[in-house]
C-alpha cells in the first residue's frame, strides 16, 4: 500500500488532529502532484459531505496558492522552462491575459489540464492573485461530486483501495459540467489565437 493510501488510512485514528492534518496533506499533495481525487474520496468518508467539502476547499484553496506565488516569485524560470514544452500551456497563457477570470474558472471546471498543473502555469501569468482566489470557486462542482462519492462509500478502506466512482446522477452531472467548461474553454482559446495570429501578420 502507498504512503498515501496508510496515510490516509489513519487519519480516522487521529481524533482532533485529523482534520488539520488532512488539510495539510491535501496541501502537500497539490504543490507535489499528487492527484486529490483519493483525498477529496477519503474526506467525505471520514469527515462525512460538509465537513468534507470544506477542509478538500480549505486544503486545494492554500495549496494552489502556494503553488501560485513558487512559480510567480520563487522558481518562476525552472516553471517556465518545464511549461514550455507543453503547447497547452502556451496557449492558456495567452487565454488568460485576454480573458482572465473567465478562463481560470472554466480551467477549474474543465478536466482537460491538470489542476496541479494549472496552479503552477497561472503564477507565470499576468493575472491578479485576486482573479485566481475567486477562480478557485471553478473546483467546487469536483469538490461536491467527489466528496459526496466518499461520503456515499463510507469506508475509507474501500475508497483507498480503488473503488471506481459511484455512477448515479452526480456523476453525469459533474461529467456534463466539465464537458461544457471544456468546450467553452476551447472555443475562448481558439479565439484568442485567432486573434494573436491576425495581429502577428498585420
Amino acid at each position: 500500500m502507498n504512503p498515501l493510501a496508510t496515510f490516509t488510512l489513519q487519519l480516522e485514528a487521529l481524533g482532533h488532529w485529523a482534520p488539520v492534518l488532512f488539510v495539510l496533506a491535501y496541501t502537500l499533495a497539490t504543490l507535489a502532484f499528487i492527484p486529490g481525487a483519493v483525498l477529496t474520496l477519503a474526506a467525505g468518508a471520514i469527515f462525512g459531505f460538509m465537513q468534507g467539502i470544506l477542509l478538500v476547499f480549505i486544503g486545494a484553496v492554500i495549496g494552489s496558492s502556494l503553488a501560485f506565488c513558487l512559480a510567480r516569485w520563487l522558481v518562476r524560470e525552472r516553471v517556465s522552462r518545464w511549461l514550455s514544452k507543453d503547447q497547452r500551456m502556451l496557449a492558456v497563457g495567452q487565454a488568460v491575459s485576454a480573458q482572465g477570470l473567465i478562463i481560470i474558472l472554466l480551467l477549474r471546471l474543465s478536466p482537460v489540464i491538470p489542476y496541479n498543473m494549472v496552479n503552477y502555469a497561472l503564477g507565470l501569468t499576468h493575472v491578479k492573485y485576486r482573479e485566481f482566489l475567486i477562480g478557485s470557486l471553478g473546483m467546487l462542482p469536483g469538490t461536491f461530486f467527489y466528496t459526496y462519492s466518499g461520503k456515499v462509500v463510507g469506508d475509507v478502506a474501500v475508497v483507498v483501495s480503488g473503488i471506481a466512482v459511484p455512477r448515479g446522477p452526480a456523476y453525469y452531472t459533474f461529467l456534463l459540467i466539465g464537458l461544457i467548461a471544456t468546450g467553452a474553454m476551447l472555443v475562448l482559446l481558439t479565439q484568442v489565437a485567432r486573434k494573436t495570429l491576425a495581429q502577428s501578420i498585420k
